[in-house]
């Protein structure tokens, strides 16, 4: 008969833990959590969630990271809202990780923009459709800051291996591994909650994008659109198979968002949301270790 304690086949590669300011994700004593809204609107709204947020993950034991973007470069139309640009939205990132003491990261979208970015970020974020861009890879791990990458919708989890290898050998900052769900056909994201194992098996942290996996592309005809009711099922699946951390976009009005709202938990859900997420990936601590 098996008990609780015994390991899982595909469970039993341990991460190696990478800090990201002072977290140290994959360490096994704390879930990370890197959350906030889409897109940077202004100082106020960041400042709004990063509060809400940092009180709830404190309360639970979790490690935090803020993360907004400056620039989201991958819009489907082009008239739509892409955020303040590269100054202003790092000069609000700044102000977040002073004010409220938190780790902060946002996407990048060019290699020329690393260096600047490291300079206020804790952990650098690449983008589901550049994880396979070399140069962008390169020039983030080159500044010796961690990097969240997104795997490509279209790549197979076996994949990142050649992504782990090239920041690796371009820096000393670690690599945690993203999942945010696969292409199926047109306009619809699934998840292969194998991959989650086969990643960590890489020997880094893998984090579960839980937001970003109902998105259905394209489907608001020129913007995406996306199921916020399948998130926290999402979450508690990677949760039960085990993973080291969870991506999460919030908004105080998801549904008057710029970017993403169909897919955002509401601010004032979050909490709750994050508590029972974290009360089911506590179970599977032994099965990690």
């Amino acid at each position: 008969m098996s008990t609780l304690n015994d390991t899982p086949s595909g469970l039993s590669t341990p991460s190696r833990p990478v800090r990201i300011g002072n977290i140290q994700c994959g360490s096994n004593d704390a879930m990370t959590l890197i959350a906030g809204p889409c897109v940077i609107e202004s100082l106020d709204l960041c400042l709004q969630i990063a509060e809400r947020v940092s009180q709830a993950c404190q309360e639970l034991g979790i490690g935090y990271v803020f993360k907004a973007s400056f620039d989201k470069a991958n819009r489907t139309s082009g008239a739509s809202f892409r955020g303040p640009g590269l100054d202003d939205g790092l000069e609000v990132l700044a102000k977040i990780r002073h004010q409220l003491g938190v780790a902060v990261t946002t996407d990048i979208h060019l290699p020329e923009q690393a260096a600047a970015a490291a300079e206020v970020c804790d952990l650098l974020q690449i983008p589901a459709f550049l994880a396979r861009q070399t140069d962008l890879l390169v020039a983030c791990a080159a500044t010796n800051k961690p990097l969240n990458v997104k795997k490509g919708q279209f790549m197979a989890p076996g994949d990142m291996k050649y992504v782990v290898d090239k920041t690796q050998s371009a820096g000393r900052g670690g690599v945690l591994l993203c999942e945010r769900g696969t292409f199926f056909g047109y306009g619809r994201l699934v998840n292969d909650m194998t991959a989650l194992p086969q990643m960590r098996s890489l020997g880094v942290p893998v984090i579960f994008d839980a937001t970003h996996s109902v998105q259905q592309p394209g489907g608001l005809g020129g913007a995406t659109g996306g199921n916020r009711g399948m998130v926290e099922p999402l979450a508690r699946a990677a949760a039960a198979v085990g993973v080291d951390g969870f991506f999460f976009e919030t908004h105080p009005d998801p549904d008057r968002s710029p970017s993403d709202g169909p897919n955002m938990v509401p601010l004032s859900e979050f909490p709750g949301v994050l508590a029972r997420v974290h009360s089911l990936w506590r179970t599977t601590l032994p099965w990690r270790a």
